[in-house]
């Protein structure tokens, strides 16, 4: 009430201040009022949930798109990495007994 007095002896520098901060508090205590609530921590976590879902569809359309255009995708290097594996895995024992290839 006393800065109303004063309206009149500031400079409308100090007026715009002083609105400013007025806004700044009023904001802070309704953004506090809202983080309080329980309803808050649900949709915290649904928009966490739709972040995260979001992401694997876009990861899927990517995968997609790498496929349809035929090239190697991380899908398909995973799978040629545990065909290798596995062919390692049964040339290993013909190596260790000094065998040839047929």
């Amino acid at each position: 009430m006393a800065d109303r007095n004063q309206g009149e002896k500031r400079s409308p520098e100090q007026h715009v201040r002083a609105l400013y901060e007025d806004a700044e508090s009023n904001t802070a205590r309704a953004f506090e009022e809202f983080v309080s609530k329980p309803s808050f921590g649900a949709l915290l976590a649904r928009s966490a949930e739709n972040v995260a879902a979001l992401t694997r569809i876009g990861s899927d359309v990517a995968d997609l798109v790498v496929s349809n255009l035929r090239i190697a995708g991380r899908a398909d290097i995973t799978r040629l990495a545990r065909q290798l594996h596995r062919t390692e895995d049964k040339l290993e024992p013909r190596r260790r007994l000094g065998l040839k290839r047929r």
